[in-house]
């Protein structure tokens, strides 16, 4: 009683907000009370993911006022509404397809039943919480999703044991003068480079350094042209991690690279720890992940989501490893270890397999026609080239995606496809995706947009999503890794148009967070106003993590970044995403049940209760009121009576992985809800960083 009390004086502050907006805390089962019938719904089990349709079952209890309980199955198919960002999805324009109540024969309250359940549940929406949707996906064979031809060679690999950072130029330095300012500056690179008379200089955090040359030979200096210094003062924004920098008493060395690269570093020499019931170390005094095979004497490292093997880590003869050629020790890493975060590199593994949910659930949202509007920007005349394999060309010269379809032009821009009889507009609001554009190929910069879609429209708006591939995150052989691989040439004429990279920024993926960048000390480092930067990472813009400095190093707070809501950004034209609110809101007319979420159907419709050991027991429909006795002892095996119908091996399966998939979908939501479906701050792998 005392804890039922608790329970209820949470709701009772929690209620308005889960109403509200439809949060991850709303429970199952949940009922609905009208003219003293109580509905009770359990929590559905999908059956079909397709587009933006799910199609499920969920069983129920009817139990009008002083009537016998009744136990039924529904079967519904309803339009789906995502928001990564509250972790909620909505299941809209829900349509009834079946009802079935084993073994009752009252036709006529079935009927009734029927009517009551339609006119209830057909005119509401529904919010339920994104990760119990993911959880039971694995039942619907959504994860199994095609291997991508991505490019997995490996970058150059650089190692260090003392303090470093990497700074990445696209190709070629292009040198572009300042106007107003007596020095120039690098264009293609997202960091600070500018350059006078015969010196180049990079600032980051409270250091500055200074070269002759452009890609090497850079020393800390103290003393910097009072021009240059004030330029860069006026344009690199403060940021909350400064203090990082401001603290740290030696500037760490600058690998200025030109081609893809990635950094990898120890504070001083390894030190290893072992990963205990494995033949595995890892190293401890890093923020990277490196592990040591003992057996082989392989060292293993994880770059992007892939995996990379060397016998040394110095001489960078590193080789990609395919998932499922890792070591069978990989899959045995203990979740409490202080390299666990690797898991979800690993084929098989629950963290896998959470990792691949993740990429299956589109983000959508509601475009308004009328307002929605896009601006492309040319470098000149518009330029196109023929995307190999197949009829589509991409632009050139262009700060969006736009594609040549069948004389048509299509521009993609946060998450939206318009449509325009010329490359310059006007352009409007696109009711359909262009023909091929699942044809085109990873070594094409445009590929990401393949991701996006169109469900479906009305006069007044369009039903649209991407799926994380949009943000270059991608499922492959079982894992999630992020980017293609490929060096996408950037555009530079009069301006200078960058394209989405794979390698220099330290991407790495957390159970809690996504995909963060974690490449350097601070984001001041490449933060800067004066130079856009946005096309490094495609369509979400940049939202980093960060290492926290040396020594210690830490895994940073940095943000989610393949989920943030890009349509959340958009200046104009949403009219929705995520939850809806107004009177369609069916968890307005729910409740919370007090009944346990033990209830299920099977495919036919019978109606099932799970109890504590184990077993299944039917709910049947042929007996009076429910007794007030304490219930007996379940039987071992399944009853072969007219009113308990056996149940088959396959049955017991389908019930078993439903309880799974429920099991696992209430861990997600207590754990996205205690890391705030955000980024957990990390500890020294010596302390056990999960």
């Amino acid at each position: 009683m005392k804890r039922f009390v608790l329970f209820c004086f949470s709701l009772f502050f929690l209620l308005p907000t889960l109403l509200a907006d439809g949060v991850k805390g709303l429970t199952w089962p949940r009922e609905i009370v009208k003219n003293g019938t109580v509905v009770v719904l359990y929590q559905p089990q999908l059956e079909k993911f397709e587009g933006n349709i799910l199609q499920g079952r969920m069983a129920l209890s009817v139990t009008p006022k002083g009537e016998d309980i009744v136990f039924g199955a529904l079967w519904f198919k309803a339009r789906i509404s995502t928001d990564y960002d509250k972790r909620t999805a909505t299941l809209e324009k829900i349509d009834i397809t079946r009802i079935r109540f084993p073994n009752f024969t009252d036709t006529a309250r079935i009927e009734r039943f029927r009517k009551l359940l339609i006119q209830e549940i057909e005119s509401w929406d529904m919010v339920m919480s994104l990760d119990r949707i993911m959880a039971d996906l694995k039942n619907t064979g959504n994860l199994k999703v095609m291997a991508q031809k991505l490019n997995n060679a490996p970058p150059d690999i650089y190692f260090r044991t003392e303090p470093a950072v990497l700074i990445s130029i696209d190709g070629e330095p292009i040198i572009k003068e300042i106007q107003g300012q007596k020095f120039d500056y690098v264009v293609n690179t997202p960091f600070f480079i500018v350059k006078k008379r015969h010196k180049y200089y990079i600032k980051g955090g409270k250091f500055w350094y200074e070269s002759s040359q452009l890609t090497s030979g850079y020393k800390p200096v103290t003393k910097v042209p009072s021009d240059i210094k004030k330029f860069a003062d006026e344009n690199m924004p403060e940021t909350d991690l400064d203090s990082i920098s401001e603290k740290m008493k030696t500037a760490p060395e600058i690998i200025v690279v030109t081609k893809p690269s990635e950094l990898i570093s120890t504070e001083g020499k390894p030190k290893y720890a072992a990963i205990n019931n494995t033949n595995l170390l890892f190293v401890t005094n890093t923020s990277s992940d490196i592990i040591m095979n003992i057996d082989t004497q392989y060292y293993y490292v994880l770059l992007a989501g892939r995996w990379y093997k060397s016998k040394s880590l110095e001489d960078g003869s590193w080789v990609f490893v395919e998932p499922s050629a890792l070591p069978a020790d990989f899959s045995k890493i203990p979740e409490d270890s202080g390299i666990a975060d690797v898991l979800a590199s690993v084929p098989n593994t629950p963290e896998a397999q959470d990792a691949l949910l993740e990429q299956v659930i589109p983000q959508t949202a509601t475009i308004d026609r009328k307002t929605a509007t896009v601006e492309v920007k040319w470098d000149g005349a518009p330029q196109f080239e023929k995307i190999k394999g197949t009829e589509i060309a991409a632009a050139k010269n262009s700060d969006k995606t736009v594609l040549l379809v069948d004389k048509k032009y299509y521009a993609v821009d946060e998450g939206v496809w318009f449509v325009s009889d010329n490359p310059t507009g006007p352009w409007k609001v696109s009711d359909k995706r262009p023909e091929g554009v699942d044809q085109i190929p990873p070594e094409s910069y445009a590929y990401n947009v393949k991701y996006v879609y169109v469900y479906e429209s009305t006069p007044d708006v369009v039903y649209v999503g991407y799926l994380p591939g949009y943000n270059w995150s991608f499922a492959y052989n079982g894992c999630v890794v992020y980017g293609t691989g490929y060096r996408y040439h950037p555009w530079y004429n009069h301006y200078y148009y960058p394209r989405p990279v794979t390698w220099g920024f330290g991407v790495h993926w957390n159970p809690y967070t996504g995909w963060t960048f974690s490449f350097g000390l601070s984001f001041g480092w490449i933060g800067w106003r004066f130079h856009p930067y946005r096309g490094w990472w495609g369509p979400r813009g940049f939202y980093p993590g960060y290492r926290r400095g040396y020594p210690g190093y830490h895994r940073g707070p940095g943000r989610r970044m393949a989920y943030n809501n890009v349509y959340r950004r958009r200046p104009n034209g949403v009219v929705r995403t995520g939850t809806p609110g107004g009177t369609r809101n069916l968890n307005g007319k729910m409740r919370p049940s007090t009944r346990p979420n033990n209830v299920y159907t099977d495919r036919k419709g019978n109606v099932y209760k799970r109890d504590k050991g184990g077993n299944w027991i039917p709910q049947n429909n042929n007996r009076t009121r429910p007794s007030a006795k304490p219930a007996q002892k379940p039987q071992t095996r399944p009853s072969t009576s007219p009113s308990r119908p056996s149940m088959t091996p396959q049955q017991r399966q389908n019930l078993n992985r439903s309880y799974q998939s429920r099991r696992q979908g209430a861990a997600r939501v207590n754990r996205t809800r205690s890391f705030g479906g955000g980024s957990r701050g990390g500890a020294m792998r010596g302390g056990g960083r999960r």
